[in-house]
């Protein structure tokens, strides 16, 4: 399968023979311009224009795009979509926090979207996944996850690769969705013990092909 980024929480998935498969597709109010795309289904983590512009989305075939709003399974072309509620525990004098992260099963290649999730979810939360090939995560702090954050939810789901978004991008891509200024990359990558990682602009993972050790991959954005 191929996977694209195009900016803040937005990646385009396809694989040949199923379903194009695009998560949350942001507005201009983001400070970045939104991509133009087709797919057949968009999932949206959380509801606010950082994740929920359908608009930004057209049919790649001659039919209206389908939209996965929260939890529940999905059963589409092919691609089995589980949507899996999350939300932070309940603290004296906090707002709990929440959202829907979802997996998708391409031909038993299971990639998780994290979405707009700002905290780290508890072991129960975590056990209740599949086993993760692919995780794509926040890391640049602003309304989503930070650096620490990422590296500590890496270390419990153990995916063979992961594939950080959310993060500081020069020259676009620099804020948040609540305006704050987001961490670059680096941060991450010292926060897993890499000194650097070279960006490509497209993932391209079988199951078979996967590594033995987890494997970060840094992915260009897509216009």
């Amino acid at each position: 399968m191929e996977i694209t980024w195009h900016g803040q929480y937005c990646f385009r998935m396809t694989e040949r023979g199923t379903l194009t498969v695009v998560t949350d597709p942001f507005d201009a109010s983001t400070g970045q311009e939104p991509p133009k795309l087709r797919a057949d289904v968009v999932t949206i983590s959380r509801d606010d224009p950082a994740h929920n512009n359908i608009t930004a989305v057209i049919g790649a075939q001659r039919g209206d795009v389908r939209i996965v709003r929260g939890p529940g399974e999905y059963e589409m072309g092919g691609v089995f979509i589980t949507g899996v509620a999350m939300k932070s525990e309940i603290r004296k004098n906090t707002i709990p926090q929440h959202g829907t992260v979802y997996t998708f099963n391409f031909e038993g290649l299971n990639v998780l979207h994290l979405g707009g999730l700002s905290f780290v979810p508890s072991q129960a939360q975590i056990d209740a996944l599949e086993t993760v090939d692919v995780l794509l995560v926040p890391v640049g702090g602003g309304d989503g996850l930070n650096a620490a954050q990422a590296s500590e939810i890496i270390s419990l789901i153990e995916p063979s690769i992961v594939v950080p978004m959310n993060y500081r991008v020069e020259p676009a891509g620099n804020a948040g969705a609540d305006g704050h200024k987001l961490d670059g990359v680096n941060k991450f990558l010292k926060e897993m013990g890499l000194s650097e990682a070279k960006s490509q602009d497209m993932l391209k993972v079988a199951r078979s092909s996967l590594p033995e050790d987890t494997q970060v991959v840094l992915l260009e954005v897509k216009q």
